[in-house]
């Protein structure tokens, strides 16, 4: 997925099994981002980040929306723990990931396996994306005020 692109319509469940689709964010912004894993240092710092600022998000008419391909129980515990605001998209099939392409190889201690790229879709009321925030982009603990100063 680029910048100009229209966003799927079936986005994936959340960590209750709801279905979540694009329709069900039609009029609003959506900050849709991907993290590697629950729980993990540096997904925990982003999560927290959009938590902490999650009002001024909100008042710039953002709705957020985290995806990983971890399960819904796993999202359960890392929405309780830190007491997330927002829901989470489980996406153990990796088909959202595959869409927007932020799946494929990484390196970590010199060993490959596959995993999520971080990344950050700001998406228009209309479902079209407006902005990418790619991985080397991202700074996990100023993640929120990133999103808000692309838009002052």
């Amino acid at each position: 997925m680029k910048i100009g692109d229209k966003i799927p319509e079936i986005l994936g469940k959340d960590q209750d099994g709801k279905l979540i689709t694009a329709s069900d964010f039609i009029g609003k912004k959506l900050v849709l981002y991907f993290y590697p894993k629950d729980s993990t240092p540096g997904c925990t710092a982003e999560a927290c980040s959009l938590r902490d600022n999650y009002s001024a998000l909100k008042k710039k008419g953002y709705e957020i929306l985290g995806v990983s391909v971890n399960d819904e129980k796993s999202h359960l515990k890392f929405i309780e723990k830190n007491q997330l605001p927002f829901a989470l998209i489980a996406d153990t099939e990796k088909v959202l990931v595959m869409q927007f392409g932020v799946w494929g190889e990484k390196i970590l201690a010199g060993k490959k396996y596959m995993g999520v790229f971080r990344t950050t879709f700001l998406i228009n009321e209309s479902g079209v994306i407006d902005e990418i925030i790619s991985p080397k982009e991202i700074k996990t603990k100023e993640h929120a005020e990133q999103i808000l100063n692309l838009n002052k």
